[in-house]
């Protein structure tokens, strides 16, 4: 573990936890424009972070130890994984850590402990956020296993910096296994983010939000945590995208040079996922949540007829 690296790795830290909200704010100008409406503006996110921020929390009179821990817990978890994803080079000491199995289980840990400080108040209202989140968690891990797993079919490891690896150094083809496991990718992306179709992040109608409905007891720093929280793990979801789908420009080695080369093209590949994620939530309506176990278990089951396509056919 060299000083390089190291450093590799503050960077890749510093950069998704201040540039997570960022990426919320472009997202929401995206749509704006689309719905030929003015936005709210690209630094939007940070003056809400800093208003909630200064204001003075108010926390339910019934409320244990664990309501007040676990907004500290959802960031550090999501900063954690931020850590473990190769974002700017796959020479970073935590990359090596973990592997994508344990990604997913540190996805899994933050949704229990924020679906238990949801029911802690116990409000109606966040026992049906924490049912219905742990539904959607229950359909979307699997499929995003799968995903996973069809990419570690090609590079022989479930290691992110050995997936990259070998990804980047393929010569460039259209692989019918990694079309399927991008379109399911896409799919638990937006119901792991609480993006539309699967739920609204706006909304605060009670038959239909999910993610709303486990935040509304909380207010100034801990909501400013959590809203916090919910920007890196978008940042996160659309770092782990690039590492398995889109490779290139991700730094092999510790290069200082090329760190900052690393950073501009992360940083244009964000700018069109944001473009994207906005079409697509522009162009789609919001579906019922009844709806919404259909939707992901299409993901799965085109998560996993890639990997059988990489595994009968080679491709």
């Amino acid at each position: 573990m060299n000083a390089i690296g190291i450093l590799t790795q503050l960077a890749a830290i510093v950069v998704a936890i201040a540039a997570a909200p960022l990426l919320m704010g472009w997202v929401g100008q995206c749509r704006a424009w689309l719905s030929n409406r003015t936005g709210p503006g690209l630094l939007q996110p940070y003056r809400t972070l800093r208003k909630l921020l200064a204001k003075d929390a108010v926390v339910a009179h019934n409320a244990s130890p664990l309501f007040r821990f676990v907004p500290y817990l959802q960031f550090a978890a999501m900063a954690l994984a931020a850590a473990i994803i190769p974002s700017l080079s796959t020479e970073m000491p935590f990359t090596r850590a973990a592997d994508a199995i344990a990604l997913v289980g540190l996805f899994a840990l933050a949704r229990v402990f924020i679906a238990l400080a949801a029911m802690d108040i116990g409000t109606a209202f966040g026992s049906l956020g924490a049912r219905r989140e742990m539904l959607v968690g229950f359909l979307a891990e699997p499929a995003l296993l799968m995903v996973f797993f069809t990419a570690s079919l090609i590079s022989a490891s479930t290691s992110l910096p050995t997936i990259v690896d070998t990804l980047a150094h393929r010569e460039l083809a259209i692989y019918p296994s990694l079309a399927f496991a991008a379109i399911a990718f896409v799919m638990v992306l937006l119901a792991e983010n609480a993006r539309i179709p699967v739920d609204n992040p706006s909304t605060h109608l009670e038959l239909t939000m999910i993610h709303e409905a486990l935040v509304l007891e909380y207010s100034a720093r801990h909501l400013a945590l959590i809203e916090w929280a919910a920007a890196l793990k978008l940042f996160n979801y659309a770092c782990i995208g690039i590492a398995l789908f889109l490779p290139w420009g991700i730094l092999q080695d510790s290069d200082p040079v090329g760190l900052a080369q690393a950073l501009a093209v992360l940083l244009l590949k964000l700018g069109v996922f944001g473009s994207g994620l906005a079409l697509v939530e522009t162009l789609s309506a919001k579906m019922r949540i009844f709806r919404a176990p259909e939707f992901l278990g299409t993901a799965f089951m085109l998560a996993v007829l890639g990997m059988l396509v990489r595994l009968l056919l080679g491709s």
